[in-house]
Formats: structure tokens, sequence, C-alpha cells
């Protein structure tokens, strides 16, 4: 999660600087922090708009997106290339299963939970982290075939452990049908001038329905787009069907200060791009085109969502409740205005100066045309479950969470993922297997545990939203949610300094789960825990930015362990070499503790805070 802060202070105060010298602003389309940090990677490569669109025109898989210009830390040379097997069935893994640690070889006064920790080791976790990080996988990439391999490497893992498949058909996979959009036919064309798409205007899959045309004869300016008590762009205007071109951002007066807020804070309307598009489908708008002054600045933030697939579950399209939008240029809006342009220049400083909307049909012919392909892409979740041994308890679960995918390859780099996040995944299979021997020996839990690695994290959370709205054991008796993402690095905020651990949202919605994990943390493990990120106000707002949201979100106590960012996220860089395995060690043992305790208590956690967004 590499370079967010800068991603998001540039994106406010290009806003805030926008605004006050009356230039449209920019309402970054970010919903999860793997893609913010995505679109900086590629930001720091410098594309410009020629390269970026013949990507997007020849659609060449073998074309090298991100070069890889990351050093070694250690060293200060160029990381070699990691080896890629020539035969596949060369670089095909072992055994997913190693021996644990025998009785015999344990200290005879330790606790049952501590002796079944202690079979969670440095050497396993690498085990399986150089596995899944390996050329055979090629990168991990929701619906591919590297995710696949995966996927059965990890299901292998859990039958070795004897665990019982609760997946489909007896397996261990929940299968997660997803859709894969791209753009198959994108362009404007105003008074019968074809303008170009990344150079002239761009517009988000995400947020658009297919449309092979849409053909009108006049445009409306609407101002800012914005419909709310305080301040509405759209009473007493008739829009049903329209296109309307609009100002990015709210109206401020000369003292920079909101007619919607009162202060010189800006509102929702600015922070929340989805705001308008939703307000302009409920009042019968058929196209928002928004204007955007630096065209080339943004297609390049945002290439990677302009130019790679877009893939949601097949089940949700959150496009349904947006109208279909674009982002054009001042040339282009200006082609629109004709010979209204200083009127349309008046206008909105008048809307900034006296607070009072003002709206003008422009006549011009405009056609819009936002056709997309739609092909079915197959992601699985993998399950590992472990009955619980009380008659009573073992209806309830502890959900063990850890995404597996990764980014895969972009022409010839892999994108390993070791941290991001092999290491959780690792985790996970080690926790599972700590439990399954527990239960094996008579010592298992009294509620059940489901360890379960999820798919599509790196497209939006997707196996986990899949999950949560299509459970394989009922959700509401899920305890908790204990999510593993990123366990193996140590940040710029801790050097040498290995002892720590991030903690995001355990007290979100049950104070119990925080007091849980901190007491077992200070009776066992002596880990800093780092509440840094789980501020409301941290501007990362990583609680919303990993599986464990989706959980939250239906009301299950959730907990996030991760270790903070460094210079090889989302790198071909993230290699398995520059893994803290003792580390890793420490952490997963302390969530094997954490899950212990959930599992066995008498009474289960209650939620004691408010939900929010309820």
């Amino acid at each position: 999660m590499k370079y967010f802060i800068t991603l998001l202070l540039i994106t406010f105060c290009l806003s805030a600087q926008a605004q006050r010298t009356k230039i449209d602003t920019i309402v970054a389309e970010v919903t999860y922090y793997d893609t913010i940090v995505t679109v900086q990677v590629i930001k720091r490569t410098k594309y410009d708009t020629t390269f970026i669109k013949k990507i997007y025109k020849t659609a060449d898989p073998k074309k090298k997106i991100i070069k890889d210009t990351t050093k070694d830390g250690n060293s200060g040379n160029k990381k070699p290339p990691m080896p890629v097997a020539e035969n596949v069935e060369e670089a095909a893994p072992s055994s997913p299963s190693l021996p644990k640690a025998t009785e015999e070889s344990l200290p005879p006064d330790i606790d049952t939970p501590t002796k079944h920790a202690l079979s969670i080791s440095a050497k396993e976790l690498r085990f399986h982290l150089e596995k899944l990080a390996s050329p055979f996988y090629e990168g991990r990439e929701t619906g591919k075939p590297g995710q696949r391999r995966a996927a059965d490497y990890i299901a292998k893992a859990f039958a070795s452990y004897g665990l019982p498949g609760i997946g489909l058909e007896g397996s261990y996979l929940q299968n997660v049908p997803l859709i894969s959009e791209t753009w198959e036919d994108i362009g404007i064309k105003v008074n019968d001038k074809e303008f170009e798409y990344l150079e002239d205007f761009y517009c988000f899959v995400k947020s658009n329905r297919t449309r092979a045309m849409t053909e009108r004869d006049e445009v409306v300016f609407l101002g800012y787009g914005i419909d709310d008590e305080e301040y509405s762009d759209y009473e007493g205007v008739d829009v049903q069907g329209k296109v309307v071109l609009i100002y990015q951002g709210e109206p401020m007066n000369k003292d920079s200060v909101s007619y919607l807020t009162g202060t010189k804070e800006y509102s929702d309307w600015t922070y929340k791009w989805e705001k308008k598009l939703e307000v302009a489908k409920k009042r019968g708008v058929r196209t928002v085109l928004f204007i955007e002054r630096n065209i080339p600045f943004f297609v390049s933030r945002y290439s990677y969502f302009l130019t790679q697939p877009y893939i949601r579950v097949a089940a949700q399209d959150p496009a349904k409740g947006y109208v279909n939008s674009c982002y054009i240029s001042t040339k282009m809006a200006k082609e629109i205005i004709g010979n209204k342009f200083s009127k349309v220049v008046a206008m909105r400083d008048k809307i900034n100066s006296t607070g009072k909307p003002q709206a003008l049909k422009m006549k011009c012919k405009i056609q819009i045309r936002q056709k997309e392909n739609k092909e079915k892409v197959d992601g699985s979740n993998v399950l590992g479950y472990i009955e619980g041994t009380d008659p009573d308890l073992k209806k309830e679960h502890v959900i063990v969470t850890a995404h597996y995918d990764h980014l895969g390859k972009k022409g010839d780099d892999i994108y390993f993922g070791a941290d991001d996040n092999a290491s959780g995944t690792s985790a996970v299979l080690e926790i599972a297997q700590a439990f399954a021997n527990a239960k094996k020996e008579g010592e298992g839990p009294k509620r059940s545990i489901l360890v379960m690695a999820v798919s599509g994290e790196e497209k939006g959370l997707l196996g986990s939203a899949y999950y949560v709205d299509q459970p394989v054991l009922p959700l509401e008796n899920a305890v908790a949610n204990l999510n593993v993402d990123m366990i193996g690095r140590i940040d710029k905020f801790h050097p040498n300094d290995p002892n720590y651990v991030y903690v995001i949202g355990a007290d979100r919605l049950s104070s119990e789960l925080h007091e849980i994990n901190e007491s077992m943390n200070k009776k066992y493990m002596q880990l800093k825990l780092d509440y840094k990120y789980n501020a409301k106000d941290d501007p990362n707002q990583f609680y919303t930015r990993s599986d464990h949201y989706n959980f939250a979100k239906k009301g299950i106590p959730a907990a996030f362990y991760f270790n903070g960012t460094h210079k090889d996220y989302h790198q071909p860089s993230d290699t398995p070499d520059k893994i803290d395995y003792e580390k890793m060690e420490r952490i997963t043992r302390l969530i094997f503790y954490t899950a212990w305790d959930l599992s066995n208590r008498t009474d289960r956690i209650k939620v004691d805070q408010p939900q929010e967004g309820k």
C-alpha cells in the first residue's frame, strides 16, 4: 500500500487550489487501497497519454505496463529477475504439508494454546510463501491460471490437514462468478468532430452502463450538478433524458467559503463523486459530462482504471446506481458551448459570487458511444473448516481470512506478491493446521473455525463481498473475523524494529474484540500493537480497504493485521527474499491466540459499538 498518502494529498490540494482559482476540481474515483497505489505506481513511470492510448488500442497483453526499476534495499543493486521454469510441470510445487513439532520437543509446563501456537513456525511459513510467490503461480491474478493453481495448492493443504470439504460438491472451493468489463467502442463526436479517448476525454467502465449510442441536439449547462437543501442546480430545470454539462466541486464565495457547508470545508458533493451521478440518475439525466481542465494529468494518474479490465461480482453492478458519465477537456467543452462560452463562464462566476444556480440550454449535435465488452470470469474462495467440539457452541464460528490473489503478469514481469499477500495466506494455512492438530489431539476449539483464502481482493474485495452475500455458514453465527493482509515486511515508521503490527478495526464494532487481542498479546507475544491507521480520520482509510471490511459491513466484529507499506508494494520486486519470516511467525501466533480465545470463551463477544453508516 505504497504512496497512498502522497496520492490523497495531491488530489486534495489540486481540488483546493482549483476552487480558489475558479478552476474545475477533480474527485478521484477510488474505492480501495490497492487501486489507489497502483495508480500512483503508474504515475511514477511517467507515461504520456500517447503510450497509454497505444496500450488501450492494441490491447496487447505482452506490452510492458510497469517497468521494474526497484533496487535491492540491501545492496543497492538492481534485483535480477526471478527464474521462470520453461516447463510448467517442473515448476509445480511439492506437497503443501510439512511435519509439525512433536509433543516431545515442547516444554512440559506450557498451556494448551501455547502448545499449538508453537507449531506455527517461520520455517513452515517460509515454505508456503516461497511456493505461492514463485513463478509457477504467475502473480495469482484473479481468473487467470496462476490464481487457479494457487487455489489448488491451498485446497490440497487443507486436505492434508484432514479438513472436510464444505465447498462446491464437497470440495474446498466456493466459486465466485465475476464479470470482466472493457470498452469495446468508446467515442464522442460533437458537431461532426470526433474527439479522442484518453486525449480529449476519459470515462470509467466501473461507473457506466453499456450504450451503443446516445444522440442529442442539445446539451444543458447545469452549474455544479448539485441537488441539496442548501443549494440545487436542478430546481426548475427540465433535464429528463438530457445530456448535461457541469463543473466539478461546489460553489465557493470570494472568501473560499462553501455555500453548502457555510465554512471553508468542502462538502460531500466535492469529495464523493458518486453523489452527482446518483442524483442525476434520479432526476432522469441521460449522461453527465464533467469539465476537466487537465486531461493528460488525470489520464496518467488513473491509467490503471482506464486501460485494465474492470472486474466485478456478476450479481453486483454498481453502475446501475449511476447515470452514465464522461470527463471531458476544456477543448471539447468549448466545442459544445460554441458562441455561448463567455456567457457560461459569466454564469459560473455568478454562481460563485451569489450562491444562486444558473442553467443554460446549448444547441449542438452530440453523439456518445459507450459500448462495453463483457466476459465471464471465475474466481474462487478456498474454505477450510474445523468443527467445534462443544455441542452447542460449535454452531458459532470464528472466521480467519487472507486474500491469496495478486496482480498477475504484465508483459514479461511477474508481480509475485510475496508480502501482498502470500504472507497472509501462509499465515492462514499455518493457523488452519494448528487448529486441525489441536482437534486431532482432543483439544479442539469449542466453537468452529472457518479459515478462508479469498480471491478478487485486488479487484475490489470481490471474493469476500461474494461470501458475505452467499455465505457457506450462516453469517448470524459468525462471532468475528480476523483478517491478515501483508505481515512480512517492515515499514518506514518502524526501522530496525520488526516487533510490531498495525491492528485496524478491532474496536470499531466490539470493544471486547479489541480487549481480547490486547490481552492475548500481553500474555503471550508482547508485540507493539500500533493503532496509527485505526483512527477514523486517518486519510488512508485502510479500515475500508481489505476483506475484513465486508464482514464489518454485515455487523461482524473484525480486526485487520497489517505491516504497513514499503517501496516494493505492487511491484515485481515484492519477492520472498525480502520477507522477515520471524516477524511473520510472531504475528501469526498472535492471531492464533486471539482466534483461540474467541472460539473457547463461554460467552460470545458482543457488538457494543454503533455500526458506521447505520
